[in-house]
């Protein structure tokens, strides 16, 4: 994320006019002048940067809780110096105004819950395209970056967890479920996934009527009740990819500190079994609960699939 030269730029921008804005609450610069209109300069200004900061965070992908932290410390930072700096406190009390919601923020999004959207198929039937859900951050362990080691209460994944990463060839945040841990041996041959030497435990419930939304065709999708761990869900395969599948015989051995993940949609998902493996730090928490579906813009957001996430 910080390698974006525009993002540093819209930082040292929106900085620099805080600076500017501090030496002026203390009389230090534009003693003799109307600073009413050159604070609204600098607060429509500030608006401005901040906005150009949002949209590169979006473009690039990056961690907005770096962003929040930052915030955070600059905004209490200045909080203390306008308390013993400026008699009128007015530092003080616009400080403190911006660190309680960048703090509070910044605390449930990086150590508690944060919402994400569906963006793909790769997780039918279970998380369905347009689904927000909640990702339980601290499942793992504290942590300030997503791609960092946990500084607190570190916690491994477990079979069958419904996984939140960043993978290792996109910045983007990815939801799989995990099937394999540090030291597996995974043997993948058509739609059977053995572990182990073990087969996964799956049973066929029924095949349905469903659509192909990449060859834009009906299909008929093959739904199976799978338990892995202690975790039982429900996985798909699609009549019109099977001549897309996979087959391997036997997969490398899972390094240590690393982990393979699948989508449940097995046959319409780009996971492990084509860019690798996950790393352990890069897991940013587990997809908890469903608490709305919003299919598109002109759509009314829908909570019947409101609840736990299998």
């Amino acid at each position: 994320m910080f390698k974006d030269l525009y993002l540093i730029a819209g930082i040292i921008g929106i900085l620099s006019l805080v600076f500017v804005w501090v030496l002026i609450s203390i009389g230090l610069i534009y003693k003799q002048q109307d600073t009413n209109k050159i604070e609204k300069i600098l607060s429509t200004s500030g608006t401005i940067f901040a906005l150009f900061i949002l949209w590169r965070v979006f473009v690039t992908s990056g961690d907005l809780g770096i962003l929040l932290l930052i915030g955070s410390v600059v905004s209490f930072t200045l909080m203390i110096l306008g308390y013993f700096i400026d008699q009128s406190k007015k530092i003080f009390r616009a400080a403190r105004g911006w660190f309680i919601p960048f703090f509070l923020i910044f605390v449930v999004r990086n150590f508690l819950y944060e919402p994400y959207q569906i963006p793909s198929e790769s997780m039918v039937p279970g998380l369905q395209v347009g689904d927000f859900i909640l990702v339980e951050k601290f499942t793992y362990g504290l942590k300030i970056d997503r791609t960092s080691s946990p500084f607190a209460l570190a916690d491994t994944p477990e079979y069958g967890d419904v996984v939140v990463f960043i993978p290792p060839h996109d910045p983007r945040p990815f939801v799989k479920r995990l099937v394999g841990k540090p030291g597996d041996k995974i043997t993948i041959i058509d739609d059977r996934y053995i572990l182990n030497n073990k087969e996964i435990s799956r049973e066929k419930i029924q095949v349905i009527e469903c659509f192909d939304t990449a060859y834009q065709r009906q299909t008929q999708c093959t739904l199976y009740t799978e338990r892995l761990g202690s975790k039982t869900f429900i996985s798909q395969n699609m009549e019109s990819r099977r001549d897309k599948i996979m087959k391997i015989e036997q997969l490398p051995e899972v390094p240590p500190g690393f982990y393979f993940v699948m989508g449940d949609n097995r046959d319409n998902s780009a996971d492990s079994r084509y860019w690798g493996f996950v790393p352990e730090e890069h897991f940013v928490g587990t997809a908890a609960y469903i608490f709305m579906s919003w299919k598109c813009w002109l759509c009314f957001p829908s909570f019947s699939r409101s609840g736990v996430i299998q």
